[in-house]
């Protein structure tokens, strides 16, 4: 068993359940104070890791509302896209695993404020930390799951999501060159942006790809295991074991262990992963 899945023993039962439904009503509040006080966000609310040290601690999180659009006729497509893709990873992840990923997104954002006010001097009016690099870790991530998914460009040109990955990837890499060409020396601003690029590249990498169990989240295994329980389904030799959390049976890894839990109300068994983390059943 690997570290998160630790993690999600100890804590899962902590996670937030559809937390993009909140994410995007934040979206929304932002979204309207930026419309019409917008003084107001960039004065009170932004991430200013200066005004931090000054007992602001607010800020840490009060940036998430920043919308992932300031354009009136986008604004409900860039809401609706990304509680999407969110949403489809929860299902995908489950709720503690996407919890964590988002969370090291916005912990990766505070380090980069950090890092760019110490180095640079700049605050978050003179270079503002959006959620844009949170959202389009969370882009990555999807393109990562689901990478034949076609979205349609402007309503018309259908693109893949790995494509439209690949040229956010480049985006990032052209940040990050022109921090290294110009220096810090000559344009604060682009070693800012290559440094929430980085950090934005990081929680992809580390949380994702170089998660031991990746496979086990990809769209191609899901879709393998599903399609071999049906075939065994129809065949009558159904699985002897079911998780009543996740629905996993001793079908879906030969590691798998079930247990029944003598404090549920009832013959309810449940997988490894969520036999210490589920609420009983009285």
């Amino acid at each position: 068993m690997n570290f998160l899945n630790k993690l999600e023993r100890k804590f899962g039962r902590y996670a937030i359940p559809n937390l993009m439904n909140y994410i995007v009503f934040l979206y929304g509040i932002g979204f309207i104070l930026l419309s019409f006080a917008p003084d107001i966000y960039w004065r009170y609310l932004c991430l200013d890791f200066r005004a931090v040290l000054h007992g602001q601690i607010w800020r840490l999180v009060s940036f998430l509302i920043y919308p992932p659009s300031t354009d009136f006729i986008w604004i409900l497509f860039s809401m609706y896209f990304y509680y999407m893709i969110g949403a489809q990873l929860e299902r995908q992840w489950g709720a503690f695993r996407f919890n964590l990923y988002f969370l090291t997104g916005i912990l990766g954002h505070i380090i980069a404020a950090a890092v760019i006010y110490f180095a640079t001097g700049l605050t978050g009016i003179f270079f503002p930390m959006t959620t844009n690099y949170i959202n389009l870790s969370l882009f990555f991530a999807f393109a990562a799951s689901y990478p034949n998914v076609e979205f349609l460009v402007f309503f018309v040109l259908p693109v893949k999501a790995k494509w439209l990955a690949l040229l956010d990837g480049i985006l990032f890499a052209s940040s990050i060159f022109d921090s290294v060409r110009y220096g810090v020396t000559v344009s604060a601003v682009y070693f800012s942006d290559a440094v929430c690029a980085v950090l934005a590249l990081l929680n992809f990498f580390v949380f994702f790809l170089m998660t031991r169990n990746l496979k086990r989240y990809t769209y191609k295994e899901i879709h393998r295991k599903r399609t071999y329980r049906r075939e065994v389904h129809q065949a009558g030799a159904g699985p002897r074991h079911k998780c009543a959390i996740c629905g996993r049976t001793e079908l879906d890894g030969e590691n798998l262990e079930f247990r029944y839990c003598s404090k549920c109300k009832g013959n309810y068994e449940y997988c490894q992963d969520h036999l210490f983390t589920h609420e009983h059943v009285k």
